[in-house]
């Protein structure tokens, strides 16, 4: 057991860090950040900021030597930098899951083995010449063309409606490694956040459904309109894959759930989610705290639903001219809670905030909230000319 004071390691310094250094100082840590921005929202908080490139070897050097544990807000670190740490720090999670993660691929490749269902899918290598039986043999179209790596918030994907566009949309994804994936016909999309310690106690929060905007997540809604049933199968999934994983820390699992009833996983993230926001204002315990719990081997806190909720992202684009939007609605709303992240540069896309709508005590679902918080980002979208009133979101 970690206790505090202890120096907590970070990699990574955007929203998601920036959440669990002020879960981690609220218990009593230090925090060390590593990020390359100067003006890292996670860094801006941290008991120091070191402001180098992840694989600058002093500073790995730094942070083994002062931190009890390390972890990380994003999995996308070099490969060579994580195995540098686990052979010389306490890295949770460990490389294994954060290198899976990394690589679509490898991803699907270990949700496979482990018996884990996905999306019909095929491996387009980099080089390889697309012939129409390396087509044919593969998934139905309409598919969708990912990169194996650095692809997030519908970034390195193309959609395609038939074969023919295979081989176009493969050169403007500049010819990588990718995974073609057959598109499903989705009911909705759900995700489940797991908590995992060293000595295997895990705890799940509340399954959320997910609605989404150009690939970027728009709202969360607590609890999904799910039967139990679907609900205790996604969890039961969720919690496989951490224990196969031997994970410790947060995992977020994503999920497709198709019109017959069929619970695909999507993918995995080694860390809080931007779907588990909602944790902050409407659980027992925020997905950042048990974040802190599970890295430092404590008990982890029971992740109960205190009310219904929904989530709203709040992107660059209602930044208008760069300007703050006016957030007047949003705090008269007093079911409403504003988030912002620090970010000094608004651009269109960008995760700047998200609010959470709460629901009344007694409803059975996030209906209201999020009917809610939809109509409070119609309102800022509005003022700022964003994409609601430009017709194209």
């Amino acid at each position: 057991m970690i206790q505090p004071p202890a120096t907590l390691g970070l990699l990574g310094g955007g929203q998601l860090g920036r959440y669990f250094v002020q879960a981690a100082l609220e218990m009593g840590y230090a925090v060390w950040v590593l990020d390359p921005d100067p003006a890292s929202p996670a860094g801006r908080l941290a008991t120091r900021h070191l402001c180098q490139p992840f694989d600058d070897p002093a500073a790995l050097e730094a942070l083994a030597g002062q931190c009890a544990v390390i972890t990380t807000e994003f999995e996308n670190i070099p490969r060579a930098a994580i195995e540098w740490l686990d052979a010389h720090a306490c890295l949770r999670p460990g490389p294994r899951a954060l290198t899976i993660a990394q690589d679509r691929l490898e991803e699907k490749a270990f949700l496979g083995e482990i018996g884990v269902a996905v999306a019909p899918w095929q491996a387009l290598w980099a080089g390889a010449a697309l012939r129409p039986p390396l087509i044919d043999e593969g998934p139905a179209f309409p598919a969708i063309l990912k990169t194996a790596r650095l692809g997030y918030d519908g970034k390195g994907q193309v959609r395609l409606a038939h074969a023919d566009e295979l081989v176009q949309a493969h050169a403007e994804l500049g010819g990588v490694d990718c995974v073609l994936e057959q598109q499903v016909d989705l009911e909705r999309e759900v995700s489940v956040l797991v908590a995992r310690t060293p000595d295997g106690h895990v705890e799940a929060f509340p399954v959320a459904e997910n609605s989404h905007r150009d690939g970027i997540l728009h709202l969360t809604r607590v609890p999904a309109r799910l039967d139990e049933p679907t609900r205790e199968r996604a969890t039961a999934i969720a919690q496989r894959i951490a224990e196969c994983l031997e994970y410790q820390g947060v995992l977020a699992v994503e999920f497709f759930l198709t019109v017959n009833g069929e619970l695909l996983v999507n993918e995995i993230a080694p860390r809080p989610h931007n779907s588990g926001h909602y944790s902050l204002d409407a659980c027992t315990v925020s997905q950042f705290h048990q974040q802190v719990r599970a890295i430092c081997g404590l008990g982890l806190a029971p992740a109960m639903l205190t009310t219904p909720v929904a989530m709203v992202n709040l992107l660059g684009d209602l930044w208008p001219a760069s300007t703050a939007p006016d957030w007047q609605g949003v705090l008269e709303a007093g079911r409403a809670r504003l988030h912002l992240y620090g970010k000094t540069k608004a651009r269109p896309g960008r995760k700047m905030g998200h609010v959470n709508v709460l629901g009344l005590p007694g409803e059975d679902d996030a209906i209201a909230a999020a009917s809610t918080a939809e109509s409070l980002w119609q309102g800022l979208s509005d003022a700022a000319g964003g994409p609601a009133a430009r017709g194209d979101a």
